[in-house]
Order: structure tokens, then sequence, then C-alpha cells
């Protein structure tokens, strides 16, 4: 399946989540979408955008400034 970036970093809340939400629309089901951030509170925000559309939060990786947070697009991206 296609991978995509979403570049979230040096943004906070609730951009990050935003960005993300702006860039899934146009991705299918099954897609990976890997979003970059600085905000350590989109690891929450986009677990819980995520829970609530549809999606699923495959891995969250936090290297030390920044974030890698992996979605898996779901049926209702």
């Amino acid at each position: 399946m296609p991978e995509h970036e979403v570049d979230a970093r040096r943004l906070f809340c609730p951009m990050p989540v935003i960005r993300t939400q702006d860039a899934i629309v146009n991705y299918n089901a099954g897609d990976t979408v890997h979003v970059y951030g600085t905000d350590p509170g989109m690891k929450q925000d986009i677990a819980a955008w995520c829970r609530i559309n549809g999606h699923q939060v495959l891995q969250i990786i936090d290297r030390d400034e920044e974030i890698e947070i992996i979605i898996e697009v779901g049926e209702a991206g």
C-alpha cells in the first residue's frame, strides 16, 4: 500500500491533528501515513482522533525531540 508523509514539525495543538486530517482525506483505506512532529501532545491528540475517525495508530516513535506517528488509514479516510 502507498505510504505518505505529513510534516507537523514546529506546530502546536490543534495543528498536528488538523494537518493530519487534511492529508488523510486524500488517501485510500490501507494507506500508511507517517506524521512527523515536535509537539508531545500530538501523541495523545492524534491517537484520539484516529479512534474517533476509524484509523489505526500502528506505532508511535519518540526520537529525541521529534515524534513519528505511523497511521493506517481506515475506511472513513
